[in-house]
């Protein structure tokens, strides 16, 4: 069997401790962040009725464009963040519980943050 990781299972743990107080809405959903290595994932998700509402990431082609002048990949978090606040808007949502998912807030995950503040995401 494999040796698993200290630092990711420590990050599972504090992220089932997280999600035991956070839960998303239909009207406030939950901004969830995924960081990789190389991209950063941000998903709306409603738990109530268990649907991912919208996603946004550096993969998606439409935000893909807007990362050609970034430097670094806490410049393409925040625009990720400003992508996803884009979306959100669309849908008619405002205001959303954010989930770091067991990350510490900072570096690339503030930015991300910081970033759906200024697009106009309320939490």
């Amino acid at each position: 069997m494999a040796k698993k990781n200290p630092k990711v299972e420590a990050r599972l743990r504090r992220k089932k401790r997280i999600r035991k107080k956070v839960s998303g809405t239909p009207e406030r959903p939950r901004l969830v962040v995924f960081r990789s290595a190389k991209h950063i994932y941000a998903q709306l998700v409603d738990d109530v009725n268990q649907r991912t509402l919208t996603g946004v990431s550096t993969l998606t082609p439409w935000v893909r464009e807007r990362l050609d002048g970034a430097q670094g990949k806490v410049a393409k978090a925040r625009i990720v963040g400003l992508a996803i606040a884009e979306k959100a808007k669309e849908l008619g949502i405002t205001k959303v519980v954010f989930d770091r998912a067991g990350y510490r807030y900072h570096g690339r995950v503030k930015a991300l943050a910081e970033g759906a503040r200024e697009g106009g995401l309320d939490f």
